[in-house]
C-alpha cells in the first residue's frame, strides 16, 4: 500500500499537527532524547506529503492523566473541530492521552473529519472499524500502563519508607548525610533558633507571641534563595509560617513520618482537579517511626504543643484560650454552670468596663439569657484568691522567674553571637573575593566592593545591637526576700504589669472556672478548678441595677452609724482613715465627705445636746480632772479608768460618774514618786533626810 493510498489528496491539503508532550518538568530538562525524537516527527510529516506542518508543544511538563489542564491538547481539539487538520502525528498513543475520556474524544473528532492518526507503527483511519479498534486498544494499554507504573513506584516508596530509608524532603534543622543518614544540620546558629522557638512557645503558649518575641529580639530565620531547590539560603526576619511550620512538624520530635498528607480530587468545570497537602490525623499516617533520629523536643512535648495550638484556635471547644490582653482578666476562662458554654465578654459604659454574659442560646434559639454580670468585682475577687494561693510560694516563684529570665537572656545572647560570627565570616569571604579580583576589571571589582561594604555594614549593626550586660553570677540570700509575700498585691497592681501577663499567670494556675448566679441573694458563685486538681468556691455579690462601683463599703457605713450620734464628722473621718477604710473612689475621708455620705444614707448628725453630760471625751475628762490627755490615756491603758470605743480606732468615751470614783481620785492625787505598797517590815533604801 502506497502513501497516496493511505492519505488522500484532500487530507494532504490540510495541515499536519505534531503533538509534543512530556509529563514532568524534570523530563523536559533531563530526557532530551525523547523530546528530540518527538520534534523529528516534523520530517516524517513532510515525508508523508504534508506541506503545512504545525507543532503544538504547549503541554511540555504537563501530565496527560486528565487531572491537569492541557492548553495544547485543547488547541488540537479546536483545530480538529474546525476541519483544518489532515493528520495528527504523535510519538505513541501515550503522548496524546493517558485517560480514556480524552483519547476516545480525540478519536471521535478524527473520525468525523476523516483525519488520520499517525505514529511510528503506521497510519490509522478512525473511520475504519479495525483501525479504531486498534487505536482503542492502544489507548487502554497506555492508561493501564500508567496505573501499573504509578503503583510500582508508590509500593517501592512505601516499602523503603517503612524501613525509614526513603529520603524525604526534610525541614530546616535537618540534613541527609551520605553515610549517617538523617541528622541535625551542622549549622549551630540554625539549631539555636529552632530550639529558641520551642522554648518560647513553652513559656508563652502562643505561636503569635513567639513571633512577636523573636521579632523584638531581631532573630532571623533562613529562607531558600534558589527557588525551592533548598541548596542556598539567606537569613531574613522570621515570619509566622516559619514558627507555625516548626511547631506542627513531627520531624522535630524525632519521628519519621510518611503519608501524613493526602491528595483530593474534585470536578471543576468538567475537569478533574487534584489538590495536595491536606493533612491527616496522627493515627492515620501510613508510616510513623518514633526515635528514628535525634529530635529537638520529645514526642510528649510535641503532643502538648499540638493541643495548645488547637485550643488557641478561635472557636474551638475543650479548653481555655491563651491570654491575649484586653481589660477582662477572666476572658475565655469562665464556663456557664447552666448551659456549659463559654461566657463572652462585652464592654459597656464610659470608660469601657467588661461585662461577662452567656447569650448564645438567646442568639441562636431565642431563649432567655442565662446570666449577665459585671466583671470588675469578679476579676478583683479571683485575683485576690490567686494571690492568696500563691503567697506561700512567692519567694520560690521569684527565684524561678529570675532563673528563667537569665536563661532567656543567655539564649538570646548566644543566638546573637552565632549571627555575628556568621556575619564576620561573610565579611571576610567578601574581602577575600575582592582581593582576588583584578583591580583593572572594574565591572566585577565594583560589585565585589559593594558586597564587601554591605557585609561590613551588617557586622557593624550586629555589634551595635549586641547586648552589653553579662549574666549575673551573684548569689542572693533567700532571706532577703522574706517580706516579698506581703508585696504581691502591689506587684499585681503595678502599672508595668500588663493584662496579658496577668492572664497568662492566671491560666498557669487555674484550669477552668464554672460560674453561676444565685438570683435570690444576688451572688455570683465561682467554682475555681485549680491545675493541681483542687477546687474552691468563691462568692461575689452582684450589685443592683442602679448601683455603681464607687459606693461606700458596708464596713465604713457601719462605723458611721455607730459613731454619728456621739461624734462629730471630723472624729468619724479621722477614725475611718486610721482604720484604713477609703471612700468608694479610693480617697481619704474628710468631714465634708462624711457629711455627704450621711445625707445620702439618712444617718443623723452629731448633736452636742444629745450627750446631756453623761458621756465625756478624753479632752473633756482631762479638763474636768485638771490633767493632760496623756494622763487620761495612761489611766485607761492601766484599767484604772473605764472607757468605751464604738469600733477599734474610734475615740474613747468616758462616763462622767467614773471620774469621781475613789480609785481614779487616788491615782490623780499621787504625784512625785511611783506608787508602791507600804510595808512596815521593809526598810527603805533611801531616807527622807
Amino acid at each position: 500500500m502506497t502513501i497516496t493510498d493511505l492519505i488522500p489528496t484532500a487530507l494532504l491539503a490540510r495541515k499536519a499537527v505534531v503533538y509534543v508532550r512530556q509529563s514532568t518538568q524534570s523530563q523536559v530538562i533531563t530526557n532530551l532524547e525523547s523530546q528530540r525524537r518527538q520534534y523529528d516527527l516534523v520530517d516524517i510529516a513532510r515525508h508523508h506529503g504534508f506541506s503545512h506542518v504545525e507543532v503544538i508543544d504547549d503541554d511540555l511538563g504537563r501530565s496527560a492523566s486528565g487531572t491537569v489542564a492541557r492548553p495544547g491538547f485543547d488547541r488540537l481539539v479546536a483545530l480538529l473541530c474546525a476541519g483544518k487538520v489532515g493528520a495528527v502525528f504523535c510519538f505513541d498513543a501515550s503522548r496524546l492521552a493517558r485517560n480514556g475520556r480524552d483519547w476516545h474524544h480525540l478519536l471521535e473528532l478524527c473520525g468525523l473529519v476523516e483525519a488520520r492518526v499517525i505514529d511510528h507503527d503506521g497510519v490509522y483511519n478512525p473511520c475504519r472499524p479495525n483501525d479504531r479498534l486498534l487505536l482503542g486498544m492502544k489507548g487502554s494499554i497506555s492508561e493501564f500502563e500508567l496505573g501499573v507504573l504509578r503503583a510500582r513506584m508508590l509500593d517501592a516508596a512505601r516499602s523503603k519508607a517503612r524501613r525509614g530509608e526513603l529520603r524525604l524532603s526534610v525541614p530546616f534543622g535537618y540534613i541527609w548525610h551520605r553515610e549517617a543518614g538523617l541528622g541535625l544540620d551542622p549549622d549551630l546558629r540554625l539549631q539555636e533558633v529552632i530550639r529558641s522557638i520551642f522554648a518560647r512557645f513553652h513559656d508563652l503558649g502562643s505561636a503569635r507571641q513567639v513571633l512577636l518575641s523573636m521579632t523584638k529580639d531581631h532573630i532571623h530565620f533562613p529562607r531558600p534563595s534558589d527557588e525551592g531547590r533548598m541548596t542556598n539560603f539567606v537569613w531574613m526576619p522570621v515570619r509566622y509560617r516559619n514558627v507555625i511550620g516548626i511547631l506542627k512538624n513531627p520531624f522535630y520530635a524525632g519521628v519519621y513520618v510518611y503519608g501524613k498528607s493526602e491528595k483530593r480530587t474534585a470536578i471543576v468545570d468538567g475537569w478533574a482537579r487534584r489538590s495536595y497537602g491536606h493533612g491527616k490525623p496522627v493515627g492515620t499516617w501510613e508510616v510513623m517511626i518514633r526515635d528514628h533520629h535525634e529530635g529537638y523536643i520529645s514526642w510528649g512535648e510535641y503532643e502538648r504543643n499540638q493541643q495548645q495550638l488547637a485550643l488557641n484556635n478561635y472557636g474551638r471547644s475543650g479548653g481555655t484560650k491563651s491570654g491575649r490582653g484586653g481589660k477582662a482578666l477572666l476572658s475565655g476562662l469562665l464556663t456557664c454552670g447552666r448551659s456549659g458554654r463559654r461566657l463572652s465578654v462585652a464592654y459597656t459604659g464610659n470608660p469601657q468596663n467588661p461585662v461577662y454574659r452567656c447569650y448564645k442560646q438567646n442568639l441562636m434559639m431565642g431563649l432567655p439569657r442565662c446570666m449577665t454580670f459585671g466583671g470588675s468585682k469578679v476579676d478583683a475577687a479571683v485575683a485576690r484568691e490567686l494571690l492568696r494561693a500563691v503567697e506561700p510560694l512567692a519567694i520560690e516563684a521569684t527565684f524561678k522567674a529570675e532563673r528563667m529570665h537569665r536563661e532567656r537572656q543567655e539564649d538570646q545572647r548566644h543566638i546573637h553571637d552565632l549571627e555575628l560570627q556568621q556575619a564576620r565570616y561573610e565579611a571576610s569571604l567578601a574581602e577575600r573575593r575582592y582581593a582576588a579580583c583584578d583591580p583593572d576589571n572594574r565591572l566585577i571589582a565594583a560589585q565585589l566592593e559593594k558586597n564587601w561594604e554591605t557585609a561590613l555594614r551588617r557586622v557593624r549593626d550586629l555589634e551595635v545591637r549586641r547586648p552589653t550586660e553579662s549574666p549575673s553570677t551573684i548569689e542572693v540570700d533567700p532571706g532577703t526576700f522574706a517580706n516579698l509575700a506581703d508585696n504581691l498585691q502591689a506587684a499585681w497592681e503595678s502599672p508595668d504589669v500588663t493584662m496579658r501577663v496577668r492572664q497568662q499567670l492566671l491560666r498557669t494556675l487555674i484550669a477552668d472556672i464554672v460560674v453561676d448566679v444565685d438570683d435570690e441573694v444576688r451572688d455570683v458563685v465561682l467554682t475555681i478548678h485549680w491545675k493541681g486538681g483542687q477546687h474552691s468556691e468563691l462568692k461575689v455579690r452582684k450589685p443592683q441595677t442602679v448601683e455603681h462601683g464607687c459606693a461606700t463599703t458596708e464596713d465604713a457605713l457601719a462605723v458611721m452609724r455607730s459613731m454619728a450620734g456621739r461624734w462629730s464628722d471630723e472624729h468619724i473621718a479621722a477614725s475611718l482613715n486610721r482604720m484604713g477604710m477609703p471612700t468608694g473612689q479610693g480617697k481619704t475621708w474628710t468631714a465634708h465627705r462624711v457629711a455627704s455620705v450621711r445625707r445620702v444614707r439618712a444617718i443623723h448628725a452629731y448633736k452636742s445636746a444629745d450627750k446631756e453630760g453623761e458621756w465625756l471625751t478624753m479632752t473633756e475628762a482631762a479638763a474636768v480632772l485638771g490633767v493632760t490627755n496623756h494622763r487620761i490615756r495612761h489611766l485607761i491603758k492601766t484599767n484604772v479608768l473605764s472607757a468605751e470605743q464604738v469600733v477599734p480606732g474610734a475615740p474613747y468615751q468616758i462616763r462622767a460618774s467614773n471620774l469621781t470614783s475613789a480609785t481614779v481620785q487616788a491615782a490623780i492625787a499621787r504625784k512625785g514618786r511611783p506608787c508602791r505598797i507600804a510595808d512596815t517590815e521593809t526598810l527603805p533604801m533611801f531616807t527622807d533626810t
